[in-house]
Formats: structure tokens, C-alpha cells, sequence
């Protein structure tokens, strides 16, 4: 028998060795980190809910994660975690969207001014970007001004400290308004007004998704020309769905779209990787034993798991500490898309 490209593939390019003759907590998915990320390189997180895990976790084992904008350090975590604080690297709230990553960037470094808009419900004041990180709104327009140009300013920090930034894209459906900026929610579901003739609706394909992270990156690293990226998929399904398909056929599509993009920058870009934490709450491999009943939160020892593969990695590779403290539990991530969920409970 002439010899052939599969005969040197080793174990874990097949599916029996690598999966089905496994407990599927001994499957490794041999994550190789392309770059050094040790206890002392600079980490920013941003993102979807997902993407706060990588913080928490980061925060755990005493790395340098960035937090650039901090409150007072005595301000309990149950109220950090309300008002927006030390989820992200900035108080920027979940950015769900490579478009929205774009945004956020081209605000941040200059290149475009936030739009004025301010929502109003009830005498209190919302920001339609970060529609949920005051509970009960803002007591003036102003406010709302001031504190997103405090965090605009944080995220600029982040992207020049970082050494490497970590983004977990989350959805392609999106909302924008007629002039052209985006919302991380349909206006009305968190807080505003839905208005028909401004608010449209866009469910993002390959092209539009990549082009947007590949910008954000490219204008990140004019800012800072040694940032790295480290990309992942939130594996979390969607809540609610826009575009007309069962929730089922619109979250692969949605996911399908978000890993082949992160896994084409990741080979096109130098110094992007991609970290598979997709893959290890999805693959049929782990048969969704790292969800809730629910089928669409991913429970803590799921969440841990993920964490441990990652800092594994990273440990066969650099050394690093052992974890510190408890991990988090679900009730520590804030998601504002899990409340479209209450828009189906009459349906």
C-alpha cells in the first residue's frame, strides 16, 4: 500500500483516538499559544458576557489584568459588578459585535466623536451604548456625556497598556440607527424608545464581521504597534433571534459566521491567535454537559473547564501559578442580551 499524508497525522487528528475511546474530560483540543502570555504581560478582555469569565479568571491567578478604569477599591463586588465595573477592562459594558469593537475604537483613538444621542425614560437618563451599566439611569444628559468620555478615555488606555487583548465575539445580529452607529441592544429592550423609521436592524455575514474586526485591530495597533489579540467565540446561544429562523438555525448560523472569521484573521493577521473555548462547550465531543437545563448558560464547572484548558496551555508552555479563590458563578456575568428573554415568556 502506497504510503499517504494520513499515515503521519498524529492521535489527535482522528476522531477515535482523540474523542470517542476518551472520557470527555481527557480531551485535550492541544491548544499551542502562538505567544508568550506570562504573569506579568498586560491583559485587556472585552467582549460579549463569555468574555468576562477570561477577566475573573485572570484576576484569579494574580496576572496583570488591566483594569483602566477603577473605582474605589472598597466598593463591594456586588456593586462593581451592578454599576459596570471590572467586567471589562473598561466600563464599556458587553460589546458584542466586531462592528461595535470598531466603534468603540474609532471613538477612543480620535477618529470619530460618539454621537450626542442620550435616552430619557421616566426623568432619568440612559446611554444608548451602555444601555445597562447605570440600573437606574443617569441623573442628567450631561452625565451620560461625561461618564462615557471617562470610559472612552479608559478604553484608549487599555488599548495602548495591553500587551495583549483578548476579544470574544458574541453575535452578527445587530441594530443601528439611520445615521450610521451601532447599539449593543434594539433600542426599547433595555431602555429607550424602538422607533421604526431610525432603528434598523443587520444581521452581519463573513465579509462585513471580518472587516470590522481586521479594522479595529489595525487601529488599535497604530495606537500601540506591540498589542497582540487573542480571539475566542462565546459559546453561549442566543436569547432571542431577529431574523426570522428558528433560535436554533439563526445561533449556528450566527456562530458559524463569528469562528470562521476569528479563525481567518487569526491565520491571515501576525500576532492573533485564537483560543477554542467554542469548541469546548459546543463539540458534540463534550455532549453539552457544560450547559444548564436551559440548554443556553454555561455552567460554572463548564466555565472552569474552559479556564483550566486555557491556563494549562499556558503553564505547559511559560509556568504559571495556581488558581486563586473560588470561580465565578453565572450570577457574576452581566449579559444584557439574556433579557430579550422576557420578550418571548407571552409569545
Amino acid at each position: 500500500m502506497s504510503q499517504t499524508p494520513y499515515d503521519s497525522v498524529p492521535a489527535k487528528g482522528f476522531w477515535k483516538q482523540a474523542v470517542a475511546e476518551k472520557s470527555l474530560f481527557d480531551i485535550d483540543l492541544d491548544w499551542e499559544p502562538r505567544f508568550r502570555i506570562g504573569q506579568q504581560t498586560r491583559i485587556a478582555t472585552f467582549g460579549s458576557c463569555f468574555a468576562q469569565h477570561f477577566g475573573k479568571a485572570l484576576k484569579r491567578r494574580g496576572m496583570a489584568w488591566l483594569d483602566c478604569e477603577p473605582v474605589n477599591p472598597g466598593l463591594s463586588d456586588a456593586l462593581c459588578h451592578r454599576f459596570g465595573y471590572r467586567s471589562f477592562s473598561a466600563r464599556t459594558g458587553n460589546i458584542y459585535t466586531a462592528s461595535l469593537l470598531r466603534q468603540w475604537t474609532r471613538w477612543a483613538v480620535g477618529r470619530d466623536a460618539p454621537p450626542d444621542e442620550v435616552w430619557e425614560q421616566d426623568g432619568r437618563f440612559f446611554d444608548p451604548f451602555r444601555p445597562r451599566i447605570e440600573p437606574g439611569g443617569f441623573e442628567t444628559a450631561q452625565e451620560v456625556q461625561d461618564m462615557r468620555a471617562v470610559t472612552l478615555t479608559a478604553f484608549q488606555q487599555a488599548i495602548r497598556q495591553a500587551q495583549v487583548f483578548v476579544f470574544t465575539l458574541g453575535l452578527t445580529e445587530s441594530w443601528f440607527h439611520s445615521d450610521g452607529h451601532e447599539y449593543p441592544m434594539c433600542p426599547g429592550t433595555a431602555a429607550g424608545r424602538f422607533d421604526p423609521e431610525r432603528h434598523q436592524f443587520r444581521n452581519q455575514r463573513f465579509e462585513e464581521t471580518r472587516t470590522a474586526l481586521v479594522q479595529a485591530i489595525h487601529l488599535m495597533r497604530r495606537e500601540n504597534p506591540q498589542i497582540r489579540f487573542l480571539l475566542t467565540v462565546s459559546p453561549v446561544p442566543l436569547t432571542a433571534t431577529n431574523s426570522g429562523q428558528h433560535v436554533v438555525v439563526a445561533t449556528m448560523d450566527s456562530k458559524s459566521i463569528l469562528r470562521a472569521v476569528a479563525g481567518d484573521v487569526a491565520e491571515s493577521l501576525k500576532g492573533v491567535d485564537y483560543f477554542p473555548s467554542y469548541e469546548i462547550i459546543n463539540s458534540p465531543a463534550f455532549r453539552a454537559v457544560f450547559f444548564d437545563p436551559n440548554m443556553r448558560s454555561v455552567n460554572p464547572r463548564g466555565v472552569d473547564f474552559v479556564m483550566e484548558t486555557f491556563f494549562r496551555a499556558l503553564e505547559q508552555k511559560h509556568g504559571l501559578p495556581p488558581a486563586l479563590g473560588a470561580p465565578p458563578t453565572a450570577d457574576d456575568i452581566a449579559c444584557e442580551e439574556a433579557l430579550l428573554a422576557s420578550f418571548g415568556e407571552g409569545a
